[in-house]
């Protein structure tokens, strides 16, 4: 067993990657999003670091994974009371990293740092690592023009039609050294892109300067898993934002995404008789049950990632050699 790097962000992300952790342990790298991080009440929040870290610690909340469980809404009662803003609407306990990350970058610290010592104090075994050290900001391009995505989620409630969207700050942004060392490993086995939002949620880790060319060139298989099963997004916006780009929701649109940056694309067994649509893009295609309502779900489907991963493998060095 070697090295496998996963791109993550959103709860159904944070899912496939807490699997891959069951199976690997401290041989895996999760790199997440931090294109929808923001500055709020003077505090940095990063939603899809906080939703991988409590998801990998078991400490996420079963029907809000972006908050720990048993959270509680006090200070953001004082805070209406007050006069203050109510959206985002803040927990008591998902204020503590946010905090503390605050503290951290006032003090000059890099974000993967802080990131992995959040894992150190919650038993994460998994290097969790931010996309870069450096800030990117994903914008929502609108009809009124530029929103930034955090804007677009939380206080227009997606409603806006998407026109596109913009990575800020990805093309200059540096990968940081501990994901380089990652996708440099000697043993890297796979890199798994998690089932999320391809166009705000995976799309600003491959914009970061270097990145899809780097996973070009390593040569381990860039397996992807699809967020669309039977044309609808199993939570979020992707199929709203897949209509208004003019692209049908569809696991083959999805995979046309990742075009030139995947070998391989897990479609869900809904979706089965598409394969060969998919196929038809030059991408090896797997049917797998994609859903995930439990932990053996994520496990089963994190075990069937890898195994395809390995086959793809084994068929590229078959070929190399005849």
């Amino acid at each position: 067993m070697g090295t496998v790097v996963a791109l993550a962000g959103q709860v159904g992300g944070a899912k496939l990657a807490d699997g891959l952790y069951r199976l690997r342990r401290a041989q895996l790298a999760i790199v997440v999003n931090t294109g929808d991080d923001f500055e709020h009440l003077g505090l940095a929040f990063s939603p899809d670091l906080d939703t991988v870290l409590y998801t990998l610690a078991g400490v996420a909340s079963p029907t809000a994974g972006w908050e720990p469980e048993l959270e509680s809404h006090a200070l953001q009662g004082m805070l209406s009371a007050l006069g203050g803003p109510d959206r985002p609407r803040l927990g008591d306990k998902s204020l503590a990293a946010p905090i503390l990350r605050t503290e951290g970058l006032s003090d000059d610290r890099r974000l993967t740092q802080i990131t992995l010592e959040f894992c150190r104090h919650l038993g994460i075994e998994a290097r969790v690592l931010p996309m870069s050290d450096d800030r990117v900001r994903t914008h929502v391009l609108t009809d009124d023009g530029a929103v930034a995505f955090p804007d677009y989620f939380t206080q227009l409630g997606c409603e806006p039609a998407v026109r596109g969207f913009q990575y800020a700050g990805a093309g200059e942004a540096r990968i940081p050294d501990e994901l380089l060392a990652a996708l440099h490993a000697a043993d890297l086995e796979a890199v798994v892109i998690c089932p999320a939002n391809p166009y705000h949620t995976i799309r600003p880790i491959l914009e970061v300067n270097g990145m899809k060319e780097l996973l070009r060139k390593r040569g381990a298989p860039v397996v992807a898993v699809t967020p669309i099963v039977g044309g609808k997004a199993l939570k979020g916006s992707a199929g709203k934002m897949m209509r208004e780009l003019g692209r049908e929701p569809s696991a083959r649109a999805v995979a046309a995404e990742y075009l030139r940056v995947i070998d391989g694309f897990v479609i869900d067994e809904e979706d089965a008789q598409f394969a060969d649509n998919v196929r038809s893009l030059g991408i090896e295609v797997l049917a797998a049950r994609t859903i995930m309502r439990s932990v053996e779900d994520r496990i089963a489907l994190a075990r069937s990632v890898l195994e395809f991963a390995r086959s793809i493998r084994e068929t590229k060095a078959a070929e190399a050699e005849s």
